[in-house]
């Protein structure tokens, strides 16, 4: 599965859990939970900030298969946004992390069908610890161990230029092709 083309979400909910309970990332005592929201965008409301919720967005390296063509390709500008939040229950803390995926489009296809991004388990890992360094930082009041703030890719791969018209993140506006 190195260079696995299908999202797959169970691979995110695995990996978060290691991370969470085996590795303890997130040694606090508070309850994690993650979940997908395919339609969630970066902007957060003023109800939505005075709630807690705060956003992340992530550049990895991933692939990508078309469901017309089955063309693959890879892209080192997978944009991954994560929202996240934790509340405070009788004194039981409670965390929430959503995420999304954006998709890239097929070139040969040019079909405006976006494909859902495919990970090997160590950039997940690496996006996964990325998010539990932005949390202790925000919810923990941890240093960022990540002191440039960024969000660029985890390793500098070289893959063919961007194309912005065939990306989702970038048609929304918030892709990190320029990180």
């Amino acid at each position: 599965m190195s260079r696995s083309t299908d999202w797959i979400p169970a691979l995110w909910i695995d990996t978060f859990e290691e991370l969470l309970y085996d590795d303890n990332e997130l040694d606090y005592g508070d309850q994690w939970s993650l979940s997908f929201n395919y339609r969630q965008t970066d902007t957060i409301t003023r109800e939505e900030k005075r709630r807690g919720w705060k956003v992340y967005s992530h550049c990895a390296y991933g692939h990508f298969k078309c469901e017309s063509c089955h063309k693959t390709w890879p892209s080192a500008r997978v944009v991954v946004l994560f929202r996240y939040r934790l509340r405070s229950d009788a004194g039981q803390g409670r965390g929430t992390v959503i995420i999304r995926p954006f998709g890239q489009a097929c070139r040969r296809c040019q079909d405006d069908e976006f494909d859902l991004p495919g990970f090997t388990k160590k950039e997940v890992q690496h996006a996964l610890l990325r998010l539990f360094g932005k949390i202790r930082k925000n919810c923990y009041g941890e240093d960022d161990d990540d002191n440039d703030g960024s969000s660029a890719c985890s390793t500098k791969v070289w893959t063919k230029p961007h194309e912005k018209d065939l990306c989702e993140a970038c048609c929304m506006g918030i892709c990190c092709q320029d990180d």
